[in-house]
């Protein structure tokens, strides 16, 4: 948005918020709590600023990521908790067939097991979001869920605190993803996500298990192609049960033994033919429900593998490939979608899609299908001189 936009938004601030008045009452959100809680509420003006930030799972390279998010003190802080809340992992494993190692690994992922998250107002941040910025819609919906959990008396507003982009809690739920999925885990007759960890992990265990979440299956394994490997089938259309992949000779890194055979699963090369390579399940589509991105998935899936027991990744990254800047990734999707191919947008976040367009221009090109966003494959594209 241009600054002069932005500062009419600011300027009309209040008349937004009256706009917003009629969808908060039609989701039973009573007069007297609306003007109790906007009476006093202000802009926030460097939320504007934050916005055009880019996330740390787009934005640093996957090893990079891992690390920190897969830290050996992570793992033993993690396993200490295991032992402490074991009674409630039971439980909520026999309720929402969600293993506990999982829950685990998301709950360091989102609050670093509650340390992180977040001091700004919810209230003050999705109705600055609502009223200014790129994602009014997207913020005016978070704003009236969040209206209905301080109504609902599930947490009042004072401490109804997290982020600033909105999510808040040990899982750090948005307000619409506690609108369809917080459960009172504790029996204590509210959803806290806050203050009750029992709530904010078995609310994540409900989102998990309504998201398609399949109990006992895994959510990927770490694989070994063979030579000769035909990289166009790491498509993301190309999935088919893990007996098939072992059929083409698709063996897992550590030599075991693949527990499920009829796991419909794709082939999943983060970094190219030089990397690791995965084969994932379900499960790891329904995590990436969590946070869109391969990163956050694999880090997620990787910590809960270690959490219970199992190795480090195997295969080396590698890490003398350039990561690309988010103007240059952007720059390739642009290009590839002037090319006719789909990416699924422009703005630098690469996924499935992205994965998809860069392996099909890798056929067109003569190159190794692996999918992987090279600054080889930007200059490349460069001499098309289409799409800049």
């Amino acid at each position: 948005m241009s600054a002069g936009a932005i500062a009419t938004d600011r300027a009309n601030f209040r008349q937004c918020l009256d706009r917003l008045r009629g969808e908060a009452s039609a989701r039973r959100v009573s007069r007297e709590v609306f003007d109790r809680e906007t009476a006093s509420l202000t802009p926030n003006m460097r939320l504007i600023g934050l916005q055009r930030g880019g996330q740390a799972e787009f934005e640093r390279p996957l090893w990079d990521y891992l690390a920190a998010k897969v830290s050996a003190a992570r793992i033993t802080e993690g396993r200490t908790l295991l032992q402490r809340h074991a009674a409630l992992f039971d439980r909520l494993e026999r309720s929402f067939g969600v293993d506990r190692f999982v829950l685990t690994a998301i709950w360091a992922g989102e609050s670093n097991f509650g340390r992180t998250m977040g001091d700004a107002s919810i209230l003050r941040s999705t109705a600055t979001l609502a009223c200014i910025g790129r994602r009014q819609e997207f913020y005016a919906n978070e704003f009236v869920a969040a209206l209905e959990i301080v109504a609902r008396g599930d947490i009042p507003s004072a401490r109804l605190r997290g982020s600033w982009a909105g999510a808040f809690g040990h899982m750090q739920f948005m307000p619409t993803t506690f609108r369809a999925h917080a459960v009172d885990a504790d029996g204590d007759g509210r959803r806290d996500l806050i203050a009750s960890i029992a709530d904010g992990l078995g609310s994540a265990a409900n989102k998990l298990k309504t998201s398609g979440w399949m109990s006992d299956a895994n959510w990927g394994y770490e694989v070994v192609l063979p030579s000769g490997f035909d990289h166009r089938l790491g498509a993301s259309d190309q999935r088919m049960p893990i007996a098939e992949w072992e059929r083409l000779g698709v063996r897992r890194a550590d030599g075991a033994v693949f527990p499920r055979g009829g796991d419909v699963a794709n082939l999943l090369l983060p970094t190219g033919a030089r990397g690791p390579a995965f084969l994932v399940t379900q499960n790891f589509h329904v995590l990436r429900l969590y946070n869109t991105s391969d990163a956050y998935a694999i880090g997620i899936g990787h910590l809960a593998d270690r959490l219970r027991g199992g190795g480090p990744i195997l295969r080396s990254w590698p890490r003398d490939v350039r990561s690309l800047s988010r103007a240059e990734r952007m720059e390739l999707q642009r290009r590839l979608t002037h090319m006719g191919f789909d990416t699924g947008g422009t703005e630098g976040r690469f996924g499935a899609r992205t994965r998809d367009a860069v392996r099909n221009f890798q056929v067109r090109a003569g190159l190794l299908p692996d999918g992987f966003a090279t600054e080889d494959v930007l200059v490349r594209l460069r001499r098309h001189g289409t799409g800049n």
